[in-house]
């Protein structure tokens, strides 16, 4: 049985060992994580425990039990918190209600009250994590979400590459039909202005939402007869409305597919009296790889003007292609600067194979050869100044480069280039998680710099610093954490108390006037907390010297 973390905060230790020891924590489902004399003690071990349930009185020294309620609740919205109080003022119990306390009981705590709170407690817990976890309920809103989901995909697909093994999760996870096909095409639909009738003004155009619904279904149910497809709302692309793509089988072609898609232009016409026109893209064997279909589907649009609305553009009749390129295209990039960066050692030999291979296979000029290599060439130099890193340690001076396009120069020394191309990437993925690290370090010494400078103020908080460094106090406290092995407050306590050792040994000042300059308001909390640490009073410590 899960048990869930309790931490205990009261300021008098045997009201704290008396409810510890009086309670079956275990058999109601809880485990005592820690306790702490204050709120300030107990943000501290909040931080570091993470428990479920906070049980707190509501006056304290330093902190009281609402300003520590508020604080948690800033930071930690789901934990519970029970306030117990010696007071029955109905201000405070306002205010506990504000800060959405899930109970306030009165002192002396009685067993038998703080044991049924506990188990009510321990039911809402089980719920919460009951329905998280509850599959039918997941399933459901999954459900629901599926065509945001799938229509989130679809622009996804369309607007930039995506790995061969992604596509294929998604189009199984989502009910997308289009796995399997021999290739797939892109077209882009194209919404103009509806057409005065004769008789007057259509009802549906003056719902002008409903107009691109109405030419989806219509869509949708022509293309249903011919071949497998999925259309979308396009996000991309002003001239677009809608995006459509379409598989092409043993049963079907393109040639059928472009006559499909002009009937529907012809019959949108004739239903709705709008014109819409179809921009057509080149097919391509790789589904990943749509976008570019779809970049020629968005340009076809472009040429209405020229060839005319209210009917179907092929870009390839407006935009003739020239066969047999070889060209370092979006994915080829992606697919190099991500191995680069983030590695590991087999990702980067992988794909610079994949280079070796398209540049072998390719039955292409000379120069169209040249050309390739050069661009993989200028994005690893891209690369090398992104990071700001040293060309002369990446390239092994400026020879290297050199012989690189000596390399290039030469359809000869092809496997020499991707002997060449391997050794760089390499070089630049070390160089780069190299930086990677010392810019973490640069920037907790940083921090550590500012809490240095800054430890004076009583207000420095994780939030104070992240705002200087521009980041997030999430990421920077894990940070922290990993790079000195203390969490932001026991790291600024202990520099605050060893400025503090220095002010004792080498001023005359007041214990009030030191608390002030190492950043505590309260002179008491500053002697409870050097104390904890030192084993004896600030004034104590002065006198032993």
């Amino acid at each position: 049985m899960k048990l869930y973390r309790i931490i205990l905060v009261d300021d008098e230790e045997e009201v704290r060992k008396s409810i510890i020891r009086k309670i079956k924590w275990e058999e109601n489902g809880f485990l005592v994580a820690g306790d702490a004399e204050n709120g300030e003690d107990a943000l501290e071990k909040i931080e570091a425990l993470e428990p479920d349930l906070i049980l707190t009185d509501i006056r304290m020294p330093y902190m009281d039990g609402l300003t520590l309620a508020e604080r948690v609740r800033q930071k930690y919205p789901s934990m519970k918190i029970v306030i117990f109080s010696g007071y029955d003022d109905f201000e405070y119990a306002k205010q506990a209600i504000k800060l959405n306390v899930t109970e306030y009981i009165l002192k002396p705590v009685n067993v038998e009250e703080l044991t049924a709170i506990l188990q009510k407690i321990k039911a809402n817990l089980d719920q919460e994590i009951e329905q998280k976890r509850n599959v039918n309920l997941l399933r459901e809103n999954y459900i629901k979400s599926l065509p945001i989901l799938r229509e989130q995909f679809l622009n996804e697909l369309v607007n930039a590459p995506v790995a061969s093994e992604t596509v294929e999760t998604r189009l199984k996870e989502y009910g997308i039909p289009l796995s399997g096909a021999q290739k797939w095409i892109a077209a882009a639909v194209g919404i103009d202005r509806p057409e005065e009738e004769g008789e007057g003004e259509l009802a549906i155009h003056r719902e002008q939402d409903l107009i691109p619904i109405s030419v989806m279904q219509i869509l949708e149910e022509k293309l249903g007869k011919y071949c497998r497809f999925s259309t979308f709302n396009s996000t991309g692309s002003s001239d677009a409305q809608i995006g459509v793509i379409a598989a092409i089988d043993e049963e079907n072609t393109q040639t059928g597919l472009t006559a499909v898609l002009s009937d529907i232009c012809k019959e949108t016409r004739k239903i709705l009296a709008v014109p819409i026109t179809i921009g057509i893209g080149h097919s391509t064997q790789d589904l990943g790889m749509i976008c570019e279909s779809y970049k020629d589907a968005v340009n076809a649009l472009g040429y209405k003007a020229i060839v005319g609305a209210g009917n179907t553009i092929y870009i390839n009749d407006v935009e003739p292609v020239s066969r047999g390129k070889l060209q370092f295209d979006s994915k080829d990039e992606a697919e190099l600067v991500g191995a680069v960066k983030f590695g590991p050692q087999e990702k980067i030999e992988e794909v610079v194979h994949k280079i070796a291979d398209k540049i072998s296979d390719a039955k292409v000029h000379q120069r169209q050869c040249q050309t390739y290599m050069l661009s993989v060439l200028n994005c690893m130099i891209q690369l090398v100044q992104m990071y700001d890193l040293d060309m002369e340690t990446i390239f092994q001076g400026e020879s290297d480069l050199n012989e690189a396009f000596v390399l290039i120069s030469s359809t000869q020394k092809k496997e020499d280039f991707v002997k060449w191309l391997l050794q760089a990437a390499t070089a630049v993925n070390q160089s780069v998680n190299t930086e990677r690290d010392n810019t973490t370090k640069q920037v907790i010494q940083e921090a550590r710099q500012y809490i240095m400078d800054n430890y004076q103020d009583a207000d420095l908080s994780v939030e104070k610093i992240c705002r200087h460094l521009h980041m997030s106090p999430a990421y920077f406290s894990t940070m922290f954490k990993k790079e000195t092995g203390k969490t932001y407050v026991a790291y600024l306590t202990e520099v605050r108390l060893d400025k503090a050792v220095e002010l004792l040994n080498k001023t005359d000042d007041k214990t009030y006037v030191i608390a002030a300059k190492v950043g505590y308001q309260e002179q008491n909390y500053f002697s409870y907390v050097f104390k904890k640490r030192f084993g004896i009073s600030p004034t104590k410590f002065r006198g032993a010297k």
